[in-house]
């Protein structure tokens, strides 16, 4: 899809950062006009070999790593360890199952706002390529980049836009992106702060949204030349598919109701003529559904037969057991503060984000950091 001024923009200076010791050091001298390259991949055996990442359980997680700034979302690698995006500094950092953090790409142009909830939100890794959502020039976009190299000496080609002018504001952005067992790229869209666009069809704001991942529209999306997948949402963060390929998202109420939603092609889930369970044939129902103090679900993943939902405002984990869909159980409640993502690891153990630098929560010693249990 061509660029527009704003995804030019926002491509103009991502620049990889080098690192010694841990400590960033400046891009290359003369960089290209959309990126810089990082250096030659050294010889494998200059790269360290990578422990098993520490074992933790469900009432005993490890603590992997520690001092991220504003985290957001994790995406893995193919060759081990993963990608994490820090909202606020637009820099995704590259986490090694040792528990080292190493700053490895910052995405210039990007705004999210003093004290705003846009940035650098959702990232995944797929065929080859690193994608982000990220809030500049006043609107949502989502750009790749190849990517190639082991872990610890990962290389970066030039950026492209995937999707452009999604609706931002200082709120309800949405910004999770992931890839569906189709193949599709899947995004999540918020209103925007303004609720009448979630039910505009035109509009990509309160939407969930379906791309090839070059960004073309697919040829069996519900709504014809559109990647408008669902509608009526007012802020959702998470994306999850169940062993039986079933899509699953969560959403932010207002005042009265959070929302797990089962997500179907064409569907529209009332936002914001309804929140919560309202019982009107026109829209989907959600098949949970909570107060936001308790919830305010951000990142979702399905594992062992269950959805793990992060709460920030509900301080906790939420389990949704599939042998009763209904129910739900909350772990660590009040414990590690907020949390933004879980995601589950190519070892099948569990990675979640705690978000208590993101200007809302009370940082403890060595936050914001990743905790991994075995579900």
């Amino acid at each position: 899809m061509a660029q527009s001024t704003t995804a030019a923009a926002l491509a103009l200076a991502v620049a990889v950062l080098l690192t010694a010791c841990g400590s960033p050091q400046p891009p290359e001298a003369t960089p290209s006009p959309t990126a810089s390259r990082a250096p030659a991949e050294p010889d494998a055996s200059a790269v360290p070999s990578t422990p098993a990442t520490p074992a933790g359980t469900l009432d005993e997680p490890a603590v992997l790593a520690t001092g991220l700034d504003a985290p957001w979302s994790i995406a893995f690698l193919p060759g081990g360890g993963a990608l994490v995006s820090e909202r606020d500094s637009a820099t995704i950092v590259e986490v090694r199952a040792d528990g080292t953090v190493t700053p490895i790409i910052e995405i210039a142009g990007v705004d999210g706002g003093d004290d705003d909830e846009g940035g650098l939100l959702g990232i995944a890794v797929h065929d080859g390529h690193l994608y982000w959502y990220a809030t500049g020039g006043g609107e949502n976009l989502v750009q790749r980049t190849t990517l190639t190299g082991a872990a610890g000496a990962l290389t970066f080609g030039q950026p492209e836009t995937v999707i452009e002018a999604i609706p931002a504001a200082g709120n309800h952005n949405g910004g999770r992106i992931a890839f569906g067992p189709d193949g599709k790229l899947y995004v999540t869209a918020g209103d925007a702060a303004v609720p009448s666009r979630a039910q505009d069809p035109a509009s990509l704001a309160g939407k969930i949204l379906r791309l090839e991942p070059d960004g073309a529209i697919p040829a069996d999306n519900p709504f014809p030349g559109s990647p408008v997948y669902s509608l009526g949402h007012r802020n959702p963060q998470s994306l999850a598919w169940d062993d039986d390929g079933r899509l699953w998202a969560t959403e932010f109420g207002q005042d009265t109701w959070d929302e797990l939603n089962a997500i179907e092609a064409g569907a529209n889930y009332g936002w914001p003529t309804v929140e919560g369970i309202g019982g009107d044939a026109r829209f989907r129902d959600p098949v949970q559904q909570w107060s936001p103090a308790e919830a305010s679900p951000s990142g979702m993943a399905f594992a062992a037969g269950s959805l793990w939902i992060a709460n920030l405002r509900g301080e906790s984990l939420r389990q949704v057991d599939f042998g009763d869909a209904s129910a739900s159980t909350v772990h660590w409640l009040d414990r590690f503060g907020r949390m933004r993502d879980v995601a589950v690891a190519p070892d099948g153990s569990l990675w979640a984000l705690t978000n208590n630098t993101d200007g809302r929560g009370t940082p403890a010693d060595g936050d914001d950091r990743i905790l991994v249990f075995g579900p």
